[in-house]
């Protein structure tokens, strides 16, 4: 039998009895008057009566309070049960409007009528993302810095001050703490099935939830002040993430098969799959993705625990360990330094999505900004639930007992087989940074194009008569690739002319299109990429404004209306251009040539590697002065000429010493 099939929970003993048994033992009928007053207001000091507090610290006692506090649920659960839809929005929509998602809350009081287990799931879930959103916001009131965690954001002083502590108490009860029902974490990190979550706790939080914008409006209006709410984040250049053909009907039909006979899937969690594929169906994107995230960390601890011969970390772990989520399951090491053996299950291109869709800083980092409440869900897009779902139905394919060449081979699910096998990572710093330096090609590339007045009129330029200087850095540029073309790729190098402008861009095409190992790179090749990235970012700088200044410049030309120092001003930059356009192209392909070697820094010696680091600095410190003296206010081409002569003799010292990357080939 498949271990898919045998796991019944994913939830530790102590855990399950916490939130499936605790909150019923108690079998008092509870009067929701009791916390509910006439006119609607929550009665918070009887809710708070029913946390209970440990003698010895005075900390909170969470099982002896979710024991009080299960009839308090149940009250509140039936209350709800027993309102039509307008009676609850009558009574309890405005107290949701400081949460910016009302419409929200009450598709969740929908979900309580009809008590269906995924629909309640997904619904807390929902909730407790927005409501940690929401209250980030309240703690920027008085707070600056907002704190990343939920746990760190209820035990805050500043929301203790807006709320009281005794009301924090309350929510840490439910969410927020490992200790207590910690229902925000269990459902996201997929630890709970369907069956798990009572619909009580669920109704609760929507109850309490009110009952704090009943607590805010007084705070608000006492302190006169305006709660405002941070703008979501917007997944931008959408392109980037399409990796994947657009999923049709056929295929998530054909995924609604995979699921029932895909070892990836626990037998438990099987309705989660197929309520995410049907809100895919039904274009309800966020949440096919809310559903559908917790069920791939299920299915990939499910790998992780095997593959690494630990199948206790299955399971939740209890408040004094570690939970097995995304960061242990994507990580190098395990905690016990042994190497995680997962990689090498999963291989480097699904390694590569997961951290480029989770976890990459630059990437959409989907889970956190979903489970952390940054995106409106109204507008979730398309694209980035097609990409999910079709990696989940490669990993369904791939990790199953039963024989799946038909399904792999199906004219639907192929593509995307073949997809996932040449994924490439396009979020860590290394793709990041041939995406730069392609781009800053493709700025310099138009210099050439712009308009310009007459060769004469730049030749009477006083002091560069001939372009000498200019001459002189050229000659220095073409001995340096020269020196270095034995380290290129030889159909991408001319030595009649090694800085021919299309043969520059069609190098760094083809460098840019080797791959490089991008998952865990060690912390000298981190640090080497944060130099060049600045460096390309500084380039791109100067290129983009040598662009405005000879645009602007030319047309105030042709109308006449530059003034003689203006005139002189604007012919020493079009005189500067022969120079900067070869040296910022020599910059490129030195940075896409180290790059591509970037992994043998680590072979550098400790005292070698730090000249090496204060080398490219001191080249990052060029471009640095370069974007200041290219600037529309300081037009220093003088200096430029200067510093870029001084600059080049740097480099050429350090290739004639065999410093560079790429010289650590041969």
């Amino acid at each position: 039998m498949a271990l898919s099939d045998s796991v019944t929970t994913c939830l530790s003993l102590p855990v399950h009895y916490l939130i499936c048994k605790v909150g019923f033992e108690k079998k008092d009928t509870y009067d929701i008057n009791n916390i509910l007053s006439e006119n609607g207001e929550v009665c918070w000091q009887a809710v708070t009566e029913h946390v209970c507090y440990l003698e010895s610290d005075q900390s909170v006692d969470y099982i002896k309070s979710i024991r009080s506090l299960g009839p308090v649920c149940e009250s509140v659960y039936l209350h709800f049960k027993s309102l039509t839809k307008e009676q609850f929005v009558i009574q309890y929509a405005l107290w949701f409007h400081w949460t910016n998602c009302t419409e929200l809350f009450i598709e969740v009081f929908d979900v309580l009528q009809h008590t269906q287990t995924t629909g309640v799931a997904l619904g807390l879930m929902k909730l407790t993302s927005c409501l940690e959103r929401a209250l980030g916001d309240v703690y920027l009131l008085i707070g600056k810095d907002c704190p990343f965690l939920l746990r760190d954001l209820l035990a805050s002083e500043q929301l203790a001050v807006v709320f009281g502590q005794a009301v924090m108490n309350v929510l840490r009860v439910f969410i927020g703490s490992p200790y207590g029902l910690n229902l925000r974490n269990v459902l996201w990190h997929g630890f709970a099935s369907p069956k798990e979550i009572p619909a009580k706790y669920c109704a609760m939080l929507l109850f309490l939830t009110a009952g704090l914008g009943q607590l805010l409006q007084m705070y608000l209006l006492q302190n006169k002040c305006i709660l405002v709410h941070r703008p979501y984040v917007i997944f931008v250049s959408l392109e980037e993430l399409d990796v994947f053909p657009d999923l049709n009907h056929e295929a998530v039909s054909i995924a609604e098969e995979l699921v029932n006979l895909s070892s990836f899937v626990l037998k438990t969690m099987i309705p989660f799959w197929m309520a995410a594929l049907t809100a895919f169906k039904q274009s309800r994107y966020a949440d096919c993705v809310i559903l559908l995230l917790p069920q791939l960390e299920v299915g990939l601890r499910l790998l992780f625990t095997t593959a690494n011969k630990c199948q206790n970390r299955l399971l939740t772990a209890e408040s004094s360990a570690l939970y097995t989520t995304f960061d242990e399951m994507l990580a190098k090491h395990l905690d016990n330094e042994e190497v995680n053996q997962l990689p090498s299950v999963l291989e480097e291109p699904a390694m590569e999505f997961l951290w480029d869709f989770l976890n990459h800083q630059e990437g959409p980092r989907v889970r956190d900004r979903l489970s952390h409440g940054e995106i409106n869900l109204e507008a979730f897009p398309r694209e980035v639930a097609n990409q999910i779902v079709a990696f989940a139905i490669t990993l369904l394919c791939r990790f199953s007992d039963e024989d799946m060449f038909a399904f792999k081979e199906h004219m639907v699910i192929k593509p995307l087989m073949n997809c996932a096998s040449c994924y490439c990572s396009r979020f860590h710093p290394i793709s990041r940074l041939k995406k730069q330096v392609l781009e800053c090609m493709k700025s310099i590339h138009l210099w050439p194009e712009l308009p310009t007045v007459p060769e004469e009129h730049v030749q009477t330029i006083k002091g560069l008569e001939g372009n000498t200087e200019a001459s002189t850095l050229i000659f220095m540029i073409s001995e340096i690739l020269s020196q270095l073309q034995q380290y290129m790729p030889q159909n991408c190098c001319s030595s009649d002319d090694p800085i021919n402008n299309v043969l520059t861009e069609r190098l760094l095409t083809e460098l840019c299109d080797t791959r490089i190992c991008t998952l865990y790179s060690p912390r000298p090749v981190l640090e080497i990429l944060v130099v060049l990235r600045k460096m390309s970012t500084q380039c791109h700088q100067v290129s983009e404004q040598v662009i405005a200044s000879t645009k602007l410049r030319y047309k105030q030309w042709m109308n006449k209306t530059l003034r003689s120092r203006q005139r002189h001003n604007y012919l020493r930059m079009l005189s500067s251009m022969k120079f900067l356009s070869p040296v910022l192209r020599l910059i490129l392909v030195l940075m896409t040539v180290e790059l591509v070697n970037v992994h043998l820094v680590c072979k550098k010696n400790s005292s070698d590697y730090q000249q090496y680091l204060k080398f490219l600095k001191s080249v990052l410190q060029y471009t640095e002065n370069l974007v200041t003296y290219t600037s529309p206010e300081k037009n220093k081409w003088d200096e430029t000429l200067e510093l870029t002569n001084k600059t080049l003799i740097k480099i050429k010292r350090i290739s004639d010493r065999k410093l560079m990357l790429m010289q650590l080939t041969t």
